[in-house]
């Protein structure tokens, strides 16, 4: 199985277990641990997990925010989920893999520090804050993830896209932002809606 990337994943039961819910849920607390609970993830091909809905892959997704602006960027050509191309996202993360096992810290961590390293460059100090968890049933995509959103508040608005397929990378008053949702991917518009509207 070299060379075939493996991802973390759930059974998608065991989210609807704990309470399943649509849209962004701010009360973190009674997941995570039961998320990440070792006798309930497993490790699969990621090409199989992107089209069986049995299975939650978890993605760590970081917004940046300074004051009243927020970091964007739109999904080029050679993003890896061919599905948001194009459309525009204020979420950077992607996949835990099995390869963050690796690390010293939690996979979680190590796989949030890792994306976050191959998307942006961070040259500025900030607080870090979990902000909730992001489900959308809705959409193709959707139905086989869900998201941990993390919050950044930059002390200054120095955070640049590293991976040349995000286009347009920079902070943009909130207010514009929420005045054109429909360009953004699903999961943005709810984490728009929820945290800033």
């Amino acid at each position: 199985m070299s060379g075939v990337e493996q991802v973390l994943v759930i059974p998608t039961e065991l989210f609807h277990e704990v309470g399943h819910f649509q849209g962004v849920c701010g009360e973190v607390g009674p997941y995570l641990e039961r998320l990440f609970d070792p006798a309930q993830i497993s490790y699969r091909p990621r090409d199989e997990m992107e089209q069986d809905p049995r299975f939650k892959q978890l993605i760590p997704y970081c917004l940046f925010r300074h004051g009243d602006h927020l970091f964007q960027y739109t999904r080029g050509k050679l993003q890896g989920e061919g599905r948001l191309r194009g459309k525009k996202s204020v979420g950077v993360g992607g996949h835990i893999c099995s390869e963050d096992q690796a690390g010293g810290q939690s996979v979680y961590r190590e796989a949030l520090e890792r994306e976050l390293a191959e998307e942006v460059r961070i040259e500025t100090g900030f607080r870090e804050r979990l902000v909730g968890l992001l489900n959308d049933d809705l959409t193709e995509v959707g139905r086989v993830h869900l998201g941990i959103v993390h919050l950044f508040e930059v002390e200054e608005p120095k955070v640049w896209a590293r991976e040349e397929s995000m286009l347009d990378a920079g902070f943009v008053p909130i207010e514009a932002l929420l005045r054109e949702l429909d360009g953004f991917e699903t999961w943005s518009q709810l984490v728009l809606r929820h945290l800033f509207a």
